[in-house]
């Protein structure tokens, strides 16, 4: 059963190199420049967002990392699905809003990752640039989607041995974007059987190259071991909300992809009193 975390429980993406799918579940607080107002504030934006659209399921992405700091044609770390849900408050009130359905390392056994529901607050929390990408599935997979995660059938596809840098062709590893797309797939193709989805995602879907230095790429392991290449051949590919995006919208698996940046960024702020 998957871990369920209070509201205020609060994420920290850390790494050697920051890439997609490095996110850690934590009672630290998260290395973030933002107000934690202003990240509520998001949080209630991207959710307004959502609801307008009439958004049961939506793939949702922030990054931890500045772009500066990202490889080539990566523009976020970690992706979550945001599910419309009834929710039971402290006071034992009941109301609806979204929760975020997260796969997440563990913080001390780093190669070990876990299914986590959190809040729309622990995800802004965890973001550094006030952007967040964002993925709806046409409305079919969105009942899909929404089923298979109510039910929690999104176990059967978790696999716990996890890597920064999984290839999503191979089933020995896999990181956040990774499980996203594997829900995707099993919804796609009606199917939780992992070897058959491995094949159609190698048939199907392009992941995206990882430019990383020969530096990274020979002493990344031994740096940080959350990156694992025994999945890799030749050119190392991952999955990330470019190619998701893409994929989803080759196959008719989505209706838009969009980006969403933070209100706040563009609201003026009154200047701090001197002294």
């Amino acid at each position: 059963m998957r871990h369920t975390l209070t509201a205020l429980s609060v994420l920290v993406l850390t790494g050697f190199i920051a890439l997609p799918g490095a996110e850690a579940g934590s009672g630290a607080l998260p290395i973030s420049p933002f107000a934690i107002e202003d990240s509520a504030d998001f949080s209630k934006q991207i959710e307004r967002d959502l609801a307008a659209r009439g958004a049961r399921v939506a793939l949702v992405f922030r990054t931890g990392r500045y772009r500066e700091d990202l490889p080539e044609g990566v523009r976020y770390t970690h992706g979550a699905f945001w599910v419309w849900s009834e929710i039971e408050l402290a006071d034992g009130t009941r109301t609806h809003g979204y929760a975020v359905h997260n796969l997440y390392h563990h913080a001390d056994e780093t190669r070990l990752s876990y299914l986590a529901q959190d809040w729309p607050l622990n995800f802004t929390r965890g973001d550094v640039v006030g952007e967040v990408g964002v993925i709806l599935p046409s409305p079919e997979m969105q009942r899909r989607l929404w089923m298979m995660l109510a039910s929690e059938t999104d176990e059967a596809l978790h696999q716990p041995d996890y890597s920064l840098l999984s290839n999503p062709h191979d089933p020995r590893y896999q990181n956040c974007n990774e499980y996203l797309l594997d829900v995707v797939a099993a919804a796609a193709w009606e199917t939780t059987d992992r070897e058959q989805i491995k094949a159609n995602l190698t048939a199907w879907f392009e992941p995206a190259p990882i430019r990383t230095g020969l530096f990274e790429r020979l002493l990344g392991p031994s740096v940080d071991d959350r990156i694992r290449l025994e999945d890799q051949r030749g050119t190392i590919r991952t999955t990330t909300f470019s190619a998701l995006a893409r994929f989803m919208s080759e196959h008719q698996l989505s209706s838009e992809a969009y980006e969403i940046r933070a209100a706040f960024l563009d609201t003026p702020r009154d200047p701090l009193p001197a002294g």
